[in-house]
């Protein structure tokens, strides 16, 4: 397709939502039992798989004939595959105009499908402590370049030179990254001594950091609160290419432009990530009460199997509109 028919095409599916808010699909099967059979359903078949591969390659846009041609169906059984597809909320279809009359074209913008199997835990069982940490708000950092700050608006400090890390307009930082390291946050929980801490959440939006972007780009990342190492998530890539939701218009297309929103849990029994188990640390490890703040380093350490670097978004930048958000639930 032409540059003009993808801009016109992901102009549509922006406006659809598809292009954004289908990057991750969350499917509770406790919740939305039937959408989540429909999706299922639709991902058991080898033709829609292959055709889910081919529009993934990465984020291709192809009309029905060329998804026809490049997986040596016939048009009918493409159209057919489609059709589920689109009725499951798997991709997004829509007709725009081409050379002769119209012509359907499909992307599929999801990179990740989460299955909730275990129930989600009541939201109003014990109190809710939220914090909102702006990602420029760190107290200390230690990073290697490549390494920079990004605003709403424009540039802070220089390129690959740590000490921008000090700049006084930090605290505006809508898009941080670095290749290994951390930075570090501190903020007063507000916890009763006298009350029992039920789990400790920490979501934020991240990705790898290469040159300009990269989908297959590895890094592992790693969360401590208090000085303990509670496991880390490996990246899978930088993402860009297609513009992220926040991300604002004077960030070059081919930079990055979205991370993941992923999610540590630390409970009485362990640490999780999106609710896989990464290591055996547990609350009563973060002795949360001996100290009057929380510490909060996010990184990437320089002997990791994986240094691939880290960026983290802010609320006006790529997909999600959040901080870092740390949740604390007692009774």
């Amino acid at each position: 397709m032409e540059n003009q028919e993808q801009k016109n095409l992901a102009s549509s599916l922006q406006r659809l939502g598809g292009q954004y808010d289908n990057r991750v699909i969350e499917l509770d099967i406790h919740k939305e039992r039937e959408a989540a059979l429909q999706k299922l359903k639709a991902l058991a078949s080898e033709p829609r798989l292959r055709i889910l591969e081919y529009l993934t390659s990465p984020s291709k846009l192809s009309n029905l004939t060329e998804l026809a041609e490049a997986l040596n169906m016939n048009l009918a059984t493409v159209t057919m595959h489609i059709n589920l597809l689109e009725e499951a909320g798997l991709i997004l279809c829509e007709h725009i105009p081409g050379e002769r009359g119209t012509q359907r074209v499909c992307g599929c913008f999801f990179n990740w499908l989460n299955v909730h199997v275990t129930p989600k835990p009541s939201t109003d069982a014990g109190q809710l402590l939220e914090h909102s940490i702006p990602i420029g708000s760190y107290v200390t950092f230690d990073v290697t370049p490549t390494c920079g700050l990004l605003g709403e608006s424009k540039q802070i400090g220089l390129y690959d030179n740590p000490q921008s890390f000090y700049e006084s307009e930090r605290a505006f930082a809508q898009l941080l990254w670095f290749h290994s390291g951390y930075v570090e946050y501190r903020l007063s929980h507000r916890v009763p001594k006298d009350a029992v801490i039920e789990n400790i959440s920490l979501s934020t939006e991240i990705s790898s950091e290469a040159p300009k972007h990269h989908p297959d780009w590895p890094s592992d990342i790693t969360v401590w609160i208090n000085d303990i190492e509670l496991g880390h998530w490996t990246s899978p890539g930088d993402f860009g290419g297609i513009r992220g939701n926040l991300t604002p218009a004077w960030q070059p297309a081919d930079t990055t432009q979205f991370g993941l929103l992923k999610t540590w849990q630390i409970t009485d029994k362990d640490s999780q990530v999106d609710g896989v188990k990464v290591s055996a640390v547990r609350l009563e490890d973060l002795a949360i009460h001996a100290r009057p703040y929380i510490s909060i380093r996010i990184g990437v350490k320089p002997d990791a199997k994986h240094v691939g670097g880290i960026n983290i978004f802010g609320s006006k930048f790529g997909n999600y509109p959040q901080d870092i958000m740390l949740r604390i639930r007692y009774h």
